[in-house]
């Protein structure tokens, strides 16, 4: 198909200050920082409605009608899917990037509540953790360990926070329930973009499990980045089968 005339977001680079607030507010991932600057990069996903614009502090960005690709809906994320299991735009509150504090020394213990001891906290450290709602930009990826987690595992492994989460960057999902072709899209943005240092990732031993690990190193191929990376399979017991690879 052709391209044809119709509304689209321009960016003014000179306002820009390379934030990135509009990219979490653009349902549809047709923004990115680039070098510094928000740029559109793919026309075919901006919807031209302007949902980001209010998001921008600089006033840089502004509606145009332009000769551009046609806006391709079907080709977004959870397109056709039934209601309330379609794709979560990034201006969900569940989709805001938050760097979560760390605890206090006075209660980082590690044992059990009860007996006066302090309670276990959460070594988690931002926000959010699904794979499809972390943004490619978000900086707590930046030159981070990145923890790659199926599902299942954060019930199965009652020492996860303490063992695999700490010091590291979670990006969590279910390779039988979610998109597959999305997740290794969002892992080659996140490679291509962040820095990654290494990658871990934890899954179960049941087959569904499998496709995790095959778009994480997808993915990274994709990019064209070669990270070292550990893959650890726990079972239905919550007991490590594979050593560290």
């Amino acid at each position: 198909m052709g391209r044809v005339r119709r509304n689209i977001i321009e960016i003014d680079e000179e306002r820009c200050d390379g934030c990135g607030l509009c990219v979490t507010e653009c349902a549809e991932g047709a923004l990115q920082v680039v070098d510094g600057k928000a740029r559109v990069i793919s026309e075919s996903f901006c919807d031209g409605l302007g949902a980001c614009i209010g998001a921008c502090p600089q006033g840089a960005l502004r509606i145009v009608e332009a000769e551009v690709e046609p806006f391709a809906e079907e080709r977004l994320p959870g397109y056709g899917a039934p209601k309330g299991d379609a794709f979560l735009p990034c201006g969900c509150p569940s989709a805001q990037v938050q760097l979560l504090a760390r605890p206090s020394p006075a209660g980082a213990g590690d044992g059990p509540a009860g007996r006066g001891e302090a309670p276990p906290v959460s070594a988690l450290n931002h926000w959010p953790v699904q794979i499809r709602l972390i943004p490619p930009h978000a900086p707590f990826l930046r030159g981070a360990d990145l923890l790659v987690l199926a599902d299942c595992t954060a019930a199965a492994y009652p020492a996860l926070h303490r063992d695999f989460i700490r010091g590291k960057v979670v990006m969590m999902g279910c390779p039988k329930f979610d998109d597959l072709g999305g997740y290794e899209e969002k892992f080659a943005a996140v490679f291509k973009t962040a820095g990654i240092r290494r990658v871990t990732v934890v899954v179960m031993e049941v087959p569904c499990c499998c496709g995790l690990p095959v778009a994480v190193k997808r993915g990274m191929a994709a990019a064209g980045v070669s990270v070292p990376l550990e893959e650890v399979v726990l079972s239905l017991r919550g007991e490590i089968m594979t050593p560290s690879v």
